[in-house]
């Protein structure tokens, strides 16, 4: 009987022989908080066991009994099955069972309201929408009652007016190209060209259901074994479950590399080099290379000479950039340089590389989440490939046009001698000074914990501070088969009702705990989180010192 072990999300199709990484399998991610890993083995029945935790549960890769039902757990897509979303996991689904207790039976919990930390959605946290955004989108959708009227600025009735030409019956209603509104192609690339000083085509602008689409369009792109190895991207480690998730739906290679976290969180090449020929080693094919920069879930900001080594070490490697950049609005220290900037500032031969950017209007100072708009950017490539994606996408027919007419919004604000540029920029402005203000506020309360140690906010919504688990609460974690941070941050949301994320679903170095918490909240509801976490810190080392 063979075995072979299976991560729930790294899913580097690593042999259970190579103890170096079964270490890495087991201790990189853990979305529900268990320790072990999944194993999966072949039966001569075509049946496979699935073991998580203390649960075994058979995989039936023929047909199952049916009990009445065409379709059962046992007989759903294997790699949907494996696949996990720590943003969503079950520490938020238990904030949402607390809430429910919350509002059914007032009074029978020590505190008065769950504080979410754990997503970066910025409007469900308060943050109020620009005014701008809202007044276009409106007006888009109602013309016949705002493009005459003067309730809206001049330039809002415009902007609309000018994107409704470019729309089937001059009607948000209509499909768009598969690409996205012709003239909101326009503007992203204008607005490329000029904040990177490139010429930017419009064909080579995609726009998305936010980035996360545009992500999974790529990954899907690249899903084809090379010289008879599996597919694989490079992630980073830690980092946003986006990429492990779709990788694992995908039955891809996941090839992990760990950021430098005494080095604010940058990319080591010696590491990259590394994960590379694991990878290889294990019959991986790396194909491309993912950056987030700013960094979810680290809060870093690359420096330029440090993206000028990436794209060095993507090119010599025959890697695809992968530039996740939907932060790129959000920087409180240092400076936001775009990959498409520096690769063509570093000329040939890097600049012929293949290429992706990714935007979205869901983060920076908007955070229209729910509106799903986003865009990439394709560079360098083979005219038959860009074909190949176009094909794809149009079997989606397009993305929300009120998603597209928010990234317009975005790339295209209203210029200076605009009637509504006092008001946008004032809004702009309060936002992201508020989010400065919250980064370091978070990042200094954190490192005044005993045990803690948490990096400078530079950019991003979040913080991912290191946290030093006493060894009896890691054993008392253990005795429940979850991951020690897992156990730390289930008995925060337990006692205080503060919810954020453990490190394990992003991925930590093994014999390291952290946690994600969003910056998002506002003042007064972040003071009152912190000062909650200070005092459920304390009580904790207390109690397992």
């Amino acid at each position: 009987m063979t075995s072979r072990l299976v991560t729930s999300l790294i899913g580097l199709g690593l042999n259970s022989s190579s103890s170096s990484s079964s270490q890495l399998a087991k201790r990189s991610l853990s979305i529900d908080g268990r320790i072990s890993a999944v194993t999966a083995a072949a039966h001569p029945t075509n049946v496979g066991v699935v073991q998580i935790g203390s649960h075994r549960r058979p995989i039936h890769t023929t047909a199952a009994k049916m009990d009445g039902k065409v379709i059962l757990v046992e007989n759903t897509n294997r790699n949907m099955r494996v696949m996990e979303y720590a943003v969503r996991g079950p520490i938020v689904i238990r904030a949402g069972e607390i809430e429910k207790q919350l509002k059914d039976k007032p009074g029978s919990l020590p505190f008065k309201r769950v504080i979410r930390s754990n997503i970066g959605d910025c409007h469900a946290t308060g943050q109020k929408p620009i005014t701008f955004i809202r007044q276009v989108l409106a007006t888009s959708t109602m013309p016949d009652m705002f493009l005459q009227s003067d309730v809206f600025p001049s330039d809002v009735r415009a902007r609309a007016e000018e994107i409704l030409k470019s729309c089937g019956g001059q009607s948000v209603g209509a499909y768009s190209d598969s690409a996205g509104v012709a003239v909101i192609r326009n503007h992203v690339a204008e607005y490329i060209s000029q904040r990177d000083g490139v010429k930017t085509l419009p064909e080579n602008v995609i726009l998305q259901g936010g980035a996360s689409e545009a992500v999974r369009s790529i990954l899907s792109l690249l899903n084809e074994p090379v010289d008879g190895q599996r597919p694989g991207v490079m992630i980073p480690i830690p980092q946003y479950p986006l990429y492990s998730a779709t990788l694992a739906e995908y039955n891809m290679g996941q090839v992990p590399y760990y950021l430098d976290e005494d080095n604010n969180w940058a990319l080591d090449i010696p590491e990259l080099e590394r994960a590379f020929l694991e990878a290889k080693k294990n019959k991986i094919h790396p194909r491309a290379i993912c950056i987030i920069n700013p960094g979810n879930p680290t809060g870093s900001v690359l420096s330029e000479q440090n993206i000028k080594d990436i794209i060095k070490f993507a090119y010599d490697h025959n890697l695809m950039l992968l530039a996740d950049e939907v932060y790129q609005h959000n920087v409180y220290i240092g400076k936001f340089f775009s990959f498409r900037k520096v690769q063509a500032e570093l000329g040939a031969p890097y600049n012929t590389l293949e290429l992706v950017s990714f935007m979205s209007a869901s983060k920076g100072f908007m955070g229209e989440c729910g509106l799903r708009g986003g865009y990439m950017e394709i560079v360098n490539f083979d005219p038959q490939v860009k074909a190949t994606l176009l094909k794809a996408i149009s079997a989606k027919l397009c993305s929300t046009i009120l998603g597209q007419i928010a990234m317009d919004c975005v790339v295209r604000p209203p210029a200076k001698g605009e009637e509504s540029y006092d008001l946008f920029m004032k809004e702009r402005t309060e936002v992201l000074e508020q989010l400065r203000t919250k980064a370091r506020m978070v990042a200094d309360t954190f490192n005044t914990f005993e045990g803690f140690k948490c990096n400078a906010v530079a950019g991003a919504m979040y913080a991912f501070p290191r946290l030093t688990i006493p060894q009896k609460a890691i054993e008392k974690a253990k005795s429940l088969g979850q991951e020690a941070d897992f156990f730390y941050v289930k008995q925060l949301l337990e006692e205080t009702g503060v919810c954020v994320v453990p490190g394990s679903g992003f991925g930590q170095r093994p014999g390291t705990y952290h946690f994600r918490t969003t910056i998002l909240p506002p003042t007064d509801q972040l003071k009152e989180m912190l000062n909650l976490f200070k005092e459920f810190h304390q009580k904790f080392m207390k109690e397992y010192k």
